[in-house]
């Protein structure tokens, strides 16, 4: 069987071709150099020497909720009809999942050397686990343990309210507020979002911004620079606040894997950051965090295998209670 997947965020788009449970021929394509997923998907197909009559089944990771037949993507300008696209592309169906169901799945396929301990701990046999990773966006989902595998709980974590547990943060969060109304997780948990931590930041501070992207911001923590460095801090204290409220929500005693492409750029710096006793900084409830397992996650394409294994579920079915 030919079958392609699809990891498709904000900023780019990762296919790759899905053989015999692997997958193969990976490619990454920016989501604004074309102006439907059709045509991005018959660029990639061309450039790893693959016609589109030779393709039997499609997977597509994308971010958003997945329902109905039209699919409006989050962060970025694309949108499709399953109708259409498979009328196009010339398949009987297109599998849609959510980004982070996918990149949950891609937890169970990670390899040795794929994964960075962060808090040490006991996986609580039979609990579930929380996947959260920022990236253009905040992805959040849930791997549940099921006789026979794994179930990927889809969610929209990441437009949860922005919580506060100190006075800085409710000083930052009322000037988020004032502009963007509702402040969601995501508004500080993304790339976008640690630039205007910064930018609001300045703003609280009376310091004049002298960074301009995400990059910087993260290069300028790294090299030394103190302020960028408080910054990317309280962008870390605040990924655990909201990791931690997942937990709850979720029991997952099973551990924490942080994915994403943003964290592991500053790995070392995330674990001496306040992201540990923040995770755990829940009153009554803070014991519930000692044995929790956190991970960060450095595997390079697991949505994209993630997508794979969800495409296997529909082939040849879902494992017992999924």
């Amino acid at each position: 069987m030919t079958a392609l997947v699809g990891d498709i965020g904000g900023t780019n788009a990762r296919f790759a071709l899905w053989r015999n449970q692997q997958i193969e021929s990976v490619r990454v394509l920016p989501t604004v150099d074309y102006p439907r997923p059709e045509d991005a998907i018959r660029a990639y197909l061309q450039g790893v020497g693959q016609s589109v009559e030779a393709l039997q089944a499609v997977c597509l990771a994308c971010a958003g909720p997945v329902s109905g037949d039209e699919f409006a993507f989050t962060n970025n300008h694309w949108r499709l009809s399953r109708k259409a696209f498979c009328e196009e592309l010339g398949l009987s169906d297109l599998l849609l999942v959510n980004d982070f169901t996918a990149m949950a799945l891609g937890m169970t396929r990670l390899r040795e050397g794929e994964l960075i301990e962060v808090c040490p701990g006991r996986s609580e046999p039979g609990a579930a686990r929380l996947v959260i990773g920022p990236g253009t966006g905040l992805g959040v989902a849930t791997l549940l343990p099921v006789p026979g595998g794994w179930k990927a709980l889809p969610g929209e974590g990441g437009h949860v309210c922005l919580p506060i547990g100190t006075a800085r943060e409710a000083a930052l969060w009322a000037r988020l507020h004032d502009k963007f109304g509702h402040v969601n997780a995501e508004a500080i948990l993304s790339g976008g979002g640690l630039l205007e931590l910064y930018r609001t930041s300045c703003a609280l501070d009376g310091e004049q911004p002298k960074l301009t992207t995400p990059a910087e911001v993260t290069a300028a923590a790294l090299s030394g620079d103190a302020y960028a460095a408080s910054v990317l801090e309280q962008f870390c204290v605040w990924l655990g606040r909201i990791a931690g409220d997942n937990v709850l929500t979720t029991g997952s005693r099973g551990g924490v894997y942080i994915a994403g492409g943003i964290v592991p750029r500053f790995v070392e710096f995330f674990m001496r950051s306040g992201f540990s006793q923040s995770l755990r900084d829940k009153g009554c409830m803070s014991r519930y965090f000692d044995e929790i397992p956190v991970w960060v996650v450095t595997a390079e394409y697991p949505g994209l295998e993630g997508a794979g294994v969800a495409l296997q579920h529909l082939l040849e079915g879902p494992p017992s209670g999924g």
